[in-house]
């Protein structure tokens, strides 16, 4: 007994190391930096509750958290919408099911560095010629130079991307679904949108609510999409928080500052994804 357990301590041990070591160290570094004005170089001073009382003045970061939030909304709702659609589509007797569960995975695969330059070539070049060519006027320019609609390029690139992982979460929730239940629902005349709303979209919430969640969670997170896409342009108009401690952080001299920004998004994180699994678990069919 005695030697099992200490198996299973040689088994554990390393992983919690390197976790700590690489995770947990580096956030608690972080932690203590934001209560000083550390530069990310040279010496430092403590300074308290001054750095996040700057970030709720700081009208470059409450914008930065109005554009995450209004793009993680929109490509949350917009992901989940798309993706249990494909995964209905997907799951049912169709030719070629397993070919397209394999197309419609391939997008999550993919560099998203290279998937934000093939985008932005798509919208920068080739859209606004086809714009051009059929005399189309919103379609002939560069929606990635306008601060008004580049965020949409980004929603795009993003829901395009993330349908796959989602879709793939859908299917194995409606394959927990006996077809016995269809069944009995087809001699009630039951038609195909009282089937979904009745009996497929509560048997599947529970991976709704993740879904949600984990959504929600990586838009909040964006970076790679809108470094490839824009670069947080035209101006600052696509300038994500992630992106924004980054760039203050590791290239503004601004360590401590961004440091405080981080740990009160990590909140904000924390705290949206509570609401959202208290919220949603309370639709499950129990």
């Amino acid at each position: 007994m005695v030697k099992r357990q200490y198996a299973y301590l040689f088994m554990v041990i390393p992983a919690l190391v390197l976790f700590f070591t690489f995770h947990t160290y580096p956030a608690l570094q972080g932690i203590f930096y934001s209560f000083t004005d550390y530069k990310g170089y040279g010496t430092w001073d403590f300074v308290g509750f001054k750095n996040y009382l700057n970030v709720f003045l700081d009208t470059r970061a409450l914008s930065a958290y109005g554009f995450t939030f209004q793009f993680a909304i929109v490509a949350t709702i917009l992901v989940n919408i798309i993706s249990l659609f494909i995964a209905i589509g997907l799951n049912s007797n169709i030719k070629f099911r397993k070919t397209l569960r394999a197309v419609y995975f391939l997008p999550y695969i993919l560099s998203v560095l290279i998937v934000g330059y093939i985008f932005k070539f798509i919208f920068t070049h080739i859209i606004p010629g086809i714009g051009q060519a059929l005399n189309i006027e919103f379609l002939s320019t560069n929606i990635l130079g306008n601060p008004d609609l580049a965020w949409v390029a980004i929603v795009i690139l993003a829901v395009w991307q993330s349908v796959a992982f989602n879709t793939l979460l859908y299917l194995a929730g409606l394959s927990t679904i006996d077809q016995e239940v269809y069944e009995a629902a087809d001699i009630d005349g039951a038609g195909a949108w009282a089937k979904f709303w009745r009996i497929t979209f509560p048997l599947v919430a529970p991976f709704f609510t993740i879904n949600m969640v984990v959504a929600m969670k990586n838009f909040l997170m964006a970076f790679d999409q809108i470094v490839a896409l824009t670069g947080g342009g035209p101006g600052q108009a696509t300038e994500s928080i992630s992106l924004l401690i980054y760039r203050g952080g590791f290239q503004g001299g601004e360590f401590a500052y961004q440091s405080a920004n981080a740990v009160i998004y990590f909140i904000v994180i924390v705290v949206i994804s509570i609401i959202q699994l208290r919220v949603l678990e309370r639709r499950e069919v129990k």
